[in-house]
């Protein structure tokens, strides 16, 4: 294929993927095959809003080696090895995307599809081992799917998935097909559990709700998201209602239920000099799990990337004023829970506070499937998720 082409084509399929909420922000990769020695990739912490041809990435098939000062994306090595075990595969999506990640730490693979899903995928979806993001370990790991089956999606344990497709349209129907299977797998077992009709993860979590004795119950407050300004900050109320300037020191003036949200707001901003940008998820599945979650841990590696090594919960008495414990939650972390209050996120812009969120969205899906579904364990251990949250604090944090 004509490079141009090529680069062409990984745009608009990233855009496209994008748009269908199937990847986010700077997570997974995108590539084409030019010929047997070669494929253009996407470059490594660049959004895909933002691209240019100029920064699609020409890689070696043989041994992942480039020209230029742009980096291909660190997950190069995971493209080759398709192009190079799959000859009739031509074009590579590998995603972050929610349903293929929920059922990522499983343990199992996803057997005996049919119909269209038969047809797209195969027989199955394997699940390849686990390793931490760009090492030879994770690549290790898909590559030991690919050469095991004919499959044409791999789910990445506490990853997510890789689908390799003749063309730019197939692999986009492949991942789109493969959310459709995950989501209707876990349907499944929610309705042979329960009974009922599967209405997205907050029916998994009203389900364990109703049988876990709710601890430390809180009331429920006004939620606002708010960007620092200088010796202020800004809060933007959910509920539509006009945007709030507020000193970050002096307190008065405003009413009682607004002033519980700013006390919040500016016990964060004061402890915490690097967070630019609040955002207070009122998320239904993050609210209905913050009902009676404790310690949220990373089952996801991107989880422990961009919030840390633990998600807390904090009990915040509004009618007392206690932020501290909700300050205390947030020491070296992204973001806490907040007891019936959905959850509290923060970083260095809104941009960055939202991915957060979305984040944390996706870790609770997968804490969630994985209780449902009775699997022991789940969690990427502490060492791991240390190593990957100072690797990225130090490295790709700094990437836009």
């Amino acid at each position: 294929m004509d490079i141009l082409t090529a680069k062409q084509q990984v745009i608009d399929a990233g855009l496209r993927l994008v748009e269908t909420g199937l990847i986010a922000r700077t997570w997974g990769n995108v590539s084409c095959r030019i010929d047997k020695n070669s494929f253009v990739i996407t470059p490594s912490g660049k959004a895909y809003e933002d691209l240019t041809p100029k920064d699609i990435v020409l890689v070696s098939i043989e041994d992942c080696k480039y020209e230029g000062n742009v980096k291909p994306s660190s997950e190069k090595g995971i493209h080759a090895a398709c192009y190079a075990h799959r000859p009739d595969c031509n074009f590579v999506i590998h995603t972050h995307q929610k349903n293929a990640s929920a059922v990522s730490t499983l343990g199992f693979e996803i057997q005996d599809l049919k119909g269209r899903s038969k047809e797209l995928i195969g027989d199955y979806i394997p699940l390849a081992d686990y390793g931490m993001p760009s090492t030879g370990k994770l690549k290790k790991g898909v590559v030991k799917a690919i050469v095991s089956s004919d499959s044409r999606a791999i789910i990445m344990s506490h990853h997510g998935a890789v689908c390799l497709g003749a063309d730019n349209e197939d692999a986009f129907n492949i991942a789109a097909e493969l959310e459709t299977v995950c989501l209707r797998f876990i349907m499944r077992k929610y309705k042979k559990a329960s009974d009922l009709a599967f209405d997205g993860f907050k029916s998994i979590a009203e389900y364990v709700n109703e049988r876990t004795k709710v601890r430390n119950y809180a009331d429920e407050f006004s939620h606002f998201n708010s960007v620092r300004k200088d010796k202020s900050f800004v809060m933007t109320p959910h509920d539509g209602g006009e945007k709030l300037t507020v000193d970050l020191f002096n307190r008065g003036g405003i009413s009682e239920d607004t002033n519980t949200s700013i006390d919040l707001h500016r016990a964060v901003y004061n402890a915490r000099k690097d967070v630019n940008a609040i955002v207070h998820s009122d998320n239904e599945t993050i609210k209905e799990f913050s009902k009676t979650s404790r310690t949220l841990r990373p089952l996801l590696d991107d989880f422990a990337q961009l919030v840390g090594v633990s998600c807390k919960t904090a009990v915040y008495d509004a009618n007392q004023n206690k932020t501290r414990k909700v300050v205390r939650a947030l020491r070296c972390k992204n973001a806490a829970l907040l007891r019936n209050n959905g959850a509290i996120c923060v970083a260095g812009d809104e941009y960055d506070a939202k991915a957060v969120e979305m984040v944390l969205e996706k870790n609770i899906n997968t804490k969630l499937t994985h209780t449902f579904f009775g699997q022991p364990g789940g969690n990427i251990s502490l060492l791991d998720s240390a190593i990957m949250r100072l690797v990225y604090k130090l490295k790709y944090s700094k990437q836009k």
